[in-house]
């Protein structure tokens, strides 16, 4: 039964303000996203009267998950503060109880993140900027852990581009249980869950930051994603909010960084790198994606993007050199047929390089400080 945008307002215009509007009325409301029973939207609110708020968010939610064909809701509250009279900071959107909350401020001794029930290790794959292959290079990444004898899983953490459904060729709905906990799908041996399952291929995620990190603990805390030795999170690019929000709510026991050779490349890489530097998480190395290219007809190497300016900056600033992935068509159309090549080309050239990066991966999971591991590979 498919859950109409009008159902939602219904049931939501029966929730009352603290001021005793229905919550409609209020001003309040996001765009709300409902597809295939799974309801999204926040509640943005002056930050002096959240506390008044937080039952409306929760009768909110509880009269979401009413409506017939609902079979999930997340409703994020977020406080927003005026600005400073005669000027100042621009108002910065602050999590509220009820999603995911922020670390104390300063003058407080930082807390230890929780770690997720089950994953052993948690690793992020990274990059500065977009459109460098750090999709494609985590789901190989994946796959070469797995073919280490590794149970594995794979959180697509992209809120506004998910790569996950097209790489892996994924067009199911996950499976909820017991109304509350989402089920992740299954593919070449691993789980995996991204917001892409969730909604519609065209459909644009016009989220504000804390309804991002709102869905991403949801992600991450209410999905049973059972035993597993290392969970690698596909990353958006950039050092933002989802970033921060992986580093504070999940120990992360490390990044992976996805660059290509060029300068203009690698200097988003060293902000990717700076940034989780500056919050403890680990950098476990460089991954040099399109590194070279070699005609198919005639065996010529070119170097569309230069060649070797990953490994030099791993050199300059001191962490270990993962390996070069070449620019090939292979790698290309079966990424594009969601059949990445570790899985349905084991034996090839390609394949190897993957499965040499996520050895040394590996081996470095071993020397990381930080307890209860998380991986991020950026694109």
């Amino acid at each position: 039964m498919a859950v109409l945008k009008d159902d939602v307002l219904a049931a939501l215009g029966k929730v009352l303000g603290p001021d005793g509007k229905p919550l409609p009325g209020t001003g309040t409301l996001s765009d709300i996203v409902a597809t295939d029973g799974k309801v999204f939207f926040s509640i943005t609110v002056d930050a002096a009267a959240v506390k008044q708020w937080e039952p409306v968010r929760e009768r909110a939610e509880a009269a979401v998950r009413a409506v017939p064909g609902v079979a999930s809701a997340l409703v994020a509250l977020t406080g927003e503060r005026a600005p400073a009279a005669g000027g100042g900071a621009p108002p910065r959107p602050q999590m509220q109880p009820g999603a995911a909350r922020p670390q104390p401020g300063a003058g407080h001794a930082p807390r230890s993140p929780a770690g997720i029930p089950g994953v052993e290790a948690i690793i992020a794959v990274a990059s500065g900027k977009g459109g460098v292959g750090k999709s494609t290079t985590a789901v190989n990444l994946a796959l070469g852990l797995r073919d280490l004898g590794l149970k594995v899983g794979i959180l697509d953490a992209d809120i506004y581009g998910p790569s996950m459904p097209k790489l892996l060729a994924i067009r199911e709905r996950p499976q909820t249980i017991g109304g509350t906990r989402l089920k992740p799908i299954s593919r070449h041996g691993m789980v995996v869950m991204s917001i892409g399952f969730l909604i519609e291929e065209e459909t644009p995620m016009i989220w504000r930051g804390p309804m991002v990190m709102s869905a991403l603990t949801q992600m991450l805390r209410e999905v049973e994603w059972g035993a597993l030795d290392i969970m690698v999170v596909d990353m958006p690019p950039g050092t933002g909010d989802a970033q921060l929000t992986m580093a504070q709510q999940v120990p992360l026991k490390g990044a992976v960084i996805v660059s290509t050779p060029q300068d203009l490349a690698l200097i988003d890489a060293r902000r990717g790198i700076a940034m989780f530097r500056r919050v403890n998480v680990p950098v476990l190395g460089i991954v040099e994606n399109m590194s070279y290219f070699v005609c198919p007809h005639c065996g010529e190497r070119s170097d569309i993007f230069g060649h070797g300016g990953a490994r030099h900056e791993a050199e300059r600033l001191g962490v270990p050199f993962l390996g070069e992935v070449p620019l090939d068509m292979e790698i290309r159309e079966k990424s594009d047929a969601g059949l990445p090549v570790v899985a349905t080309v084991p034996d090839g050239a390609h394949a190897k390089i993957y499965r040499d990066i996520a050895a040394r991966v590996h081996d470095g999971l071993a020397g990381a400080s930080r307890p209860a591991p998380m991986i991020v590979i950026e694109a």
